[in-house]
């Protein structure tokens, strides 16, 4: 099973963003995603973000990983 979870992009250097998660900063690729800006939110994989989502569904979606007691930011 894959797992991508959404993230926050705070800063882009070229093909390598900068995303939040719970406080969590980590460097990722943007070579797979088009027109991504600071403030986007993108689905992130094993150091990748795989597309943008808006900042409603990327709330939606750490709702339900909080309400299922996860730590995404892990």
């Amino acid at each position: 099973m894959c797992l991508a979870l959404p993230a926050e992009v705070i800063a882009i250097d070229g093909e390598l963003a900068t995303v939040s998660l719970g406080g969590v900063r980590k460097e990722v690729s943007l070579a797979l995603v088009e027109d991504v800006r600071v403030g986007d939110f993108v689905l992130i994989h094993v150091g990748y973000a795989l597309n943008k989502v808006s900042p409603e569904e990327a709330e939606r979606t750490l709702a339900l990983f909080a309400e299922a007691g996860l730590e995404p930011a892990s």
